[in-house]
């Protein structure tokens, strides 16, 4: 037996050479960009008068920036249009198909690459995005870089990295109703830390995560950055291959089933070696909330925010100043926080699953008075299948705002954002202070179905009364 993983088999197939600092010149397969951290890599090109090396290779969308309310161009925010319009211009420039608003492809980067097949097993990806580590639920190997190794992938196809160590987390047994991908990754880093997983990648397996969908997959891939992780991925199974099949840029006919062969042989042989391995008992993971600044500052939705001393001597400083910054007090409970806004969507659960499950709690209830609750779908065609299936009916007369796809409140680049002080239910990935626009705004991260709870029900609930 070969005794390797996953990561070592795609890295290995993607090396182009050992560079001389140790460093590996990896070649990437796929590379998806988006209007913020692209412009100055472009401008670099110019500057140097360099081609795309592979143009077929680079796919664009507009995201980050793109208002949720009214996309009418030329967009209000001067900033955003000139954003848009550079990246327009470079992508007719050198040739590289981009998926504009009013296309029926446009949407969120890691929810329309995976939804028309772009993402695939054994690929490696770049975006020049955090969150990229998405794409690994597929069995690719999925980094968020920089601008300059923007350009670097824009100019060679190729970036310089060093080779990480493999950490296997195993989630065994099954969840509880009311329990979701967005909890047990949530769970997770709260268990490993937000720098537990420097230097690694994590692979992610067990019978509950066999037994998670695609769209579950993603969740949990997506926040692995969060843990501090440079990637996360899931061996490629019978439910990859379901997902992929048919779909616009999945291998057709005798090729599909050359490459089903070919993915079946990437996942991690059964004696592969890793450097570390965590186990979980899905059984132990409740519906979670983050209480601080940090997604690793979180509990369960039944539990009470920790003590000082309940925590370690490292965790302790960050904790004090979470708590005067969210206004809340150790022992407090969190059930019962009253919220000002409910935010479902982004990378992370903006997916029709996601809305599908929100919808669920939404249905037959009124979001709670003063409360400002709103549905952003991840994609046109997310957008479009959730229309079609009633889910948009069934937020507007539960009374949430239906949004077009955009990354809206999740990073609040775009008209989307909270005032003030105000407190959000957010199924986005990031609590970071600031980040959902306000220099003093608050952000409690759930899954999807905990924020529509927490809408119709003015405060943080447990989602499991509400099933």
């Amino acid at each position: 037996m070969s005794e390797r993983t996953l990561f070592d088999k795609v890295w290995d197939a993607h090396t182009v050479r050992i560079l001389p600092s140790g460093q590996t010149q990896l070649f990437i397969g796929l590379h998806l960009i988006h209007e913020v951290t692209s412009p100055q890599a472009f401008a670099m090109l110019r500057e140097r008068h360099l081609p795309v090396l592979f143009p077929e290779r680079t796919v664009a969308t507009v995201d980050h920036i793109i208002p949720t309310e009214n996309v009418a161009r030329p967009f209000a925010d001067p900033l955003a249009e000139a954003m848009i319009q550079e990246l327009e211009r470079n992508c007719q420039d050198y040739g590289i198909r981009f998926y504009n608003s009013g296309s029926g492809r446009q949407g969120v980067v890691h929810v329309i690459a995976p939804e028309q097949g772009l993402t695939q097993p054994g690929m490696t990806i770049a975006c020049g995005d955090s969150h990229t580590s998405t794409h690994g639920a597929f069995g690719a190997i999925a980094f968020g870089i920089g601008t300059s190794q923007v350009r670097d992938v824009l100019a060679s196809q190729t970036l310089t990295l060093s080779k990480l160590k493999v950490r296997r987390i195993e989630v065994n047994g099954r969840l509880g109703p009311g329990v979701y991908a967005k909890d047990v990754i949530l769970h997770i880093i709260r268990k490993l830390g937000v720098k537990g997983g420097v230097g690694y990648a994590y692979e992610y397996g067990g019978s509950a995560i066999e037994q998670m969908n695609m769209e579950e997959r993603m969740t949990l891939c997506n926040m692995s950055i969060e843990g501090g992780a440079r990637c996360g991925y899931v061996n490629p199974d019978a439910v990859t291959f379901e997902y992929l099949q048919g779909r616009d840029f999945a291998p057709q006919g005798a090729a599909w089933e050359e490459a089903v062969a070919w993915w079946q042989g990437l996942a991690s042989d059964s004696d592969a070696v890793y450097d570390d391995r965590v186990v979980f008992d899905a059984a132990d993971i409740a519906p979670t909330v983050t209480w601080g600044i940090t997604p690793g500052q979180g509990i369960g939705v039944d539990e009470r925010i920790p003590a000082p001393e309940k925590l370690s001597e490292s965790e302790r400083v960050l904790a004090q100043e979470a708590y005067a910054y969210m206004d809340l007090e150790p022992g407090q409970p969190i059930l019962g926080t009253p919220v000002d806004v409910c935010f479902i969507g982004s990378c992370t659960n903006g997916r029709l699953s996601d809305l599908r499950e929100a919808a669920k709690i939404a249905k037959g209830r009124q979001v709670a008075a003063g409360v400002k609750a709103f549905v952003v779908p991840g994609s046109e065609r997310v957008k479009q299948q959730a229309e079609q299936e009633g889910l948009q009916e069934i937020f507007e007369a539960a009374g949430f705002e239906w949004r077009d796809p955009g990354c809206s409140m999740c990073l609040a680049m775009n008209p989307d954002k909270l005032v003030g002080r105000q407190l959000s239910a957010s199924s986005s990935n990031r609590n970071f202070k600031g980040r959902q626009g306000s220099a003093s705004g608050r952000t409690l991260l759930m899954s999807p179905a905990m924020v529509a709870a927490a809408a119709v029900s003015g405060k943080i609930v447990d989602v499991r009364t509400l099933l």
